[in-house]
């Protein structure tokens, strides 16, 4: 499949149902189909205002959304974001926020590569903001990068966010979510050995994969069971002349998102099915909740297929981080350099993605850190999603998140202020 023609083929049948989508709600819309009074006519209008929705929010990338947030004053401050670096394959983005005393705690929210944009995290953001410096990885869809900006794997990554936090400084509290947890753990590793004084404060690891073999799931079966032969030749194709990346090789979105969906097959349908009975009833609005979500998660982005492949093949079958085998660029990231910067995970109970364990493992990976700067929680009855943009994370995470960062930071966390959150996160877990 690694060839341009099944990428515009790809893209050619999500262009098609668009256009039917369109076509059967234009056709719904003229006047004198009211006058036959014919229900189906109200239906086919309904079916195709929300499949022409669907299929074009497919390859859009959202907004996010962002334009204000209250003061202490009382008084709603603009959001201005502004890019504070910019790479080919990503920027690094800062929520300021003009007219208010800049906060003491700044978070660096690093977001997954892994199909979705960084707006995934907009609930996240807003909940941060209130409190907080907020900056964020801002990934570039891997379709619109042009070939001759070379290759983009898990060792570059890393090297992204090792410059991102060496940029913002050591009094960065930095908090990663999903996929990049064990990224973001070697790319700590690394500035504790090639710039120890770059440290962040603290890092707070969130569901991510460290051990995939601690609590296996059906993300990681499929990662087991499958080689890299056929991963290759089944969901690798070279992008298009539609966009700037033509000609470069990715796990494109779209192919993402039919797994994604299939997963829950059953549920995504009975979700649209819904949706179209309300919109021909009337009762369906333009940010309701069925399009508040999936304007969001149907909107999917390619990934470069080196990135994909070493992710699968490095992450989750080789273990090197589990194993504390890491490297990039040959050399060999020691996890257990890590000696100052405090840790904290979240699992969520009900994670079908990266299942209670797997995150928890990197405190085992810690051997330079001592007991006090560690932390865990596992979040009762908290899916994957809730843990960093849901009521769980409003209502339980957050709270402790910034009582996390504030026990440690600057000397306050130097006189281990971070020992008082230690009871509170066990008992959160039922320890």
């Amino acid at each position: 499949m690694k060839y341009m023609l099944t990428y515009d083929l790809m893209e050619s049948a999500r262009n098609t149902n668009q256009w039917l989508g369109a076509t059967a709600r234009a056709w719904g819309a003229y006047p004198i189909m009211a006058a036959t009074g014919n229900p189906m006519v109200e239906w086919v209008k309904a079916w195709g205002e929300v499949t022409e929705r669907t299929f074009a929010r497919m390859v859009v990338k959202p907004d996010w959304g962002i334009s204000a947030v209250t003061g202490d004053d009382g008084r709603d401050h603009t959001v201005r974001i502004e890019t504070v670096v910019s790479k080919p394959f990503g920027n690094l983005i800062h929520f300021r926020v003009p007219g208010r005393f800049p906060r003491e705690r700044r978070v660096l929210l690093v977001a997954p590569m892994s199909g979705h944009y960084a707006t995934l995290l907009r609930k996240t953001v807003i909940s941060l903001l209130p409190d907080c410096e907020v900056y964020i990885t801002d990934w570039t869809n891997a379709r619109d990068i042009p070939v001759s900006d070379g290759k983009f794997d898990v060792e570059d990554y890393t090297l992204y966010v090792a410059e991102f936090m060496r940029h913002l400084g050591p009094d960065i509290h930095v908090m990663a979510v999903c996929q990049p947890a064990p990224l973001v753990l070697a790319a700590t590793a690394l500035l504790a050995e090639e710039a120890p004084e770059a440290q962040p404060r603290t890092l707070i690891l969130v569901g991510g994969p460290i051990d995939p073999d601690a609590a296996p799931t059906e993300v990681t079966d499929f990662g087991r069971r499958t080689t890299m032969g056929v991963l290759e030749q089944t969901v690798i194709q070279q992008v298009g002349f539609k966009y700037r990346g033509v000609g470069r090789m990715v796990y494109p979105g779209l192919l993402q998102l039919a797994s994604f969906m299939s997963m829950n097959a059953q549920t995504h349908s009975q979700s649209f099915l819904d949706q179209i009975l309300r919109t021909a009833k009337g009762e369906a609005g333009d940010h309701d909740k069925h399009n508040a979500f999936y304007d969001e998660y149907l909107a999917v982005m390619d990934m470069t297929a080196e990135f994909y492949l070493s992710t699968v093949e490095r992450i989750f079958k080789g273990r090197e981080i589990a194993r504390n085998e890491f490297t990039v660029d040959g050399r060999r990231v020691d996890i257990g350099r890590i000696s100052t910067v405090a840790v904290m995970v979240v699992e969520g109970e009900k994670d079908d993605i990266s299942a209670p364990g797997q995150c928890l493992a990197a405190l085992d990976l810690l051997t330079g850190l001592p007991s006090a700067k560690k932390a865990a929680h596992l979040e009762p009855k908290a899916g994957h999603y809730g843990i960093f943009a849901g009521k769980s994370w409003r209502d339980n995470i957050r709270p402790l998140v910034l009582k996390f960062i504030d026990g440690n930071s600057g000397k306050h966390g130097r006189r281990g202020r971070g020992l008082s959150l230690m009871p509170a996160v066990a008992a959160s877990t039922g320890e």
